[in-house]
């Protein structure tokens, strides 16, 4: 996410806030990925006052800007702050920085829909949480953007989201990686545009176009709206050392059957 979208990235990560109202959670780590300087540093800094807050850092974003975002929101985080790495460390090595069971909660704010592979994201965020930790996450779904289809004979070259997932296909998928009690919600929200020039500034940071073929030229019939449809959901890690599963088949570990015993009847 670049940063003429930055304030959606913001008003996302605000609803998904909102959302977890209900959700009784006490973290003493959470992973922020993407993490930015934003309106919810304040708010994980009051809801979870003691927890480390491990942050992979969006594009174009710097540590020492999120440091001087947290120390605005709340100074007293600095000192609370984990690891820091950058989004472009995670998608080369596929792989977070962190050893199993650590963070209590993983909070992912418009990722999934830049990822080749949404599943081995939730692998990584299966191995980093810890019993009873939580995944709450929010990504753009297949309708975004879909205004754009009706530009036929444009000089627009197109691109397809990397994960044109709806929420079904990713409830489906948290059942798969062994998350339990998923919650999926949808909505959808329309942005309005006065000048071409703010539409494909958006569109280019969403990354809906190939923006190499955008520079100088003028695009007749622009659309003046863009449709984001929004995912959101959370699930739960529960049992999560009771077995290992894999291709449908369960694998208990021999230390976790128990052994009853019986006295002799005679």
């Amino acid at each position: 996410m670049t940063q003429p979208i930055r304030w959606l990235q913001d008003e996302i990560a605000t609803r998904m806030l909102q959302k977890l109202d209900i959700v009784k959670l006490e973290a003493k780590d959470v992973l922020v990925i993407p993490d930015f300087p934003g309106e919810h540093l304040a708010t994980f800094a009051k809801r979870f006052p003691n927890a480390r807050i491990h942050s992979v850092l969006g594009e174009g974003i710097t540590g020492f800007q999120l440091c001087r975002a947290k120390l605005i929101a709340n100074w007293r985080s600095l000192f609370r702050s984990g690891k820091a790495n950058a989004i472009a460390g995670y998608l080369q090595a596929d792989r977070f920085n962190l050893p199993d069971n650590s963070v209590d909660l993983v909070f992912s704010d418009l990722l999934l829909q830049d990822l080749v592979d949404p599943k081995h994201f939730l692998r990584e965020c299966w191995r980093v949480l810890r019993e009873g930790g939580l995944i709450a996450f929010s990504y753009l779904g297949p309708d975004t953007g879909k205004e754009l289809n009706n530009l036929e004979g444009s000089p627009l070259q197109l691109k397809n989201l990397l994960s044109p997932w709806d929420m079904h296909d990713m409830g489906d998928a948290l059942v798969t990686e062994r998350f339990s009690d998923p919650v999926m919600d949808m909505e959808y929200l329309t942005l309005d545009y006065q000048k071409p020039t703010l539409l494909m500034a958006d569109i280019q940071a969403l990354k809906l176009i190939n923006s190499a073929t955008t520079s100088g030229i003028e695009i007749p019939d622009l659309p003046q709206k863009l449709t984001l449809e929004v995912v959101y959901g959370h699930a739960w890690v529960i049992g999560k050392h009771l077995a290992k599963s894999k291709d449908h088949v369960a694998y208990i570990d021999p230390n976790q059957i128990g052994r009853k015993t019986r006295s002799d009847p005679s």
